[in-house]
C-alpha cells in the first residue's frame, strides 16, 4: 500500500548535521532534535509525553535525552523546564529540589535567611551551598539573582 503525500501534510524543516556528529549525543537525544525542530506547533506547547510520543521512546528516555540537548546547549534550558518541570529533572537532588521550591515562594531570600532556617533542620551551609552550586550549574537560578552570585 502506498500513501501519496499531499501539499497539506508535507513539511520542510532544516537540521543542523552537527547533531549527527556530535559524540556526547545518543540516539535518542537525535530524535528529540529532530521532533523539536519539525514540530508545526510552538515547541513550548508541546508535553514530555507527546514528545516522547512521537519519537517512539518512553518519557524517562525522552527526559534524560532532553538533559543531554540542554548540556550541549541545543535548545534551551527555559523549555526543558516548562516540558519536564524540576522534580522530574533527575540531574537535581532532593536538597536542591527543596531549596528550589522554597525559594519560589519566597522569592527574596537570601543566603543569610537562608542560612537560618539551616537551624531548623541538618543541614549546614556547606550543604546548602552545595544545592545552590548544584541549582545554578543546571540552569535553576535565572529567576534568583542573588542566590545566582553565591554560586560563582
Amino acid at each position: 500500500m502506498t500513501t501519496e503525500l499531499t501539499p497539506s501534510n508535507v513539511r520542510n524543516f532544516t537540521v543542523s548535521t552537527e547533531i549527527f556528529y556530535n559524540p556526547s549525543l545518543d540516539i535518542y537525544s537525535q530524535m528529540i532534535y529532530i521532533v523539536l525542530s519539525s514540530s508545526t506547533v510552538d515547541s513550548a506547547s508541546l508535553t514530555i509525553d507527546e514528545v516522547a510520543k512521537k519519537g517512539r521512546m518512553s518519557t524517562k528516555n525522552a527526559i534524560k535525552a532532553m538533559q543531554a540537548l540542554v548540556d550541549e546547549q541545543l535548545i534551551p534550558h527555559k523549555l526543558f523546564r516548562k516540558m519536564i518541570g524540576e522534580f522530574q529533572d533527575d540531574r537535581l537532588s532532593w536538597a536542591a529540589k527543596g531549596l528550589l521550591t522554597y525559594c519560589k515562594e519566597h522569592r527574596g531570600i537570601t543566603l543569610e535567611e537562608l542560612l537560618a532556617l539551616s537551624d531548623q533542620s541538618s543541614e549546614d551551609e556547606q550543604s546548602i551551598r552545595k544545592a545552590i552550586m548544584e541549582l545554578e550549574k543546571n540552569g535553576y537560578l535565572e529567576e534568583f539573582p542573588e542566590l545566582s552570585k553565591l554560586a560563582n
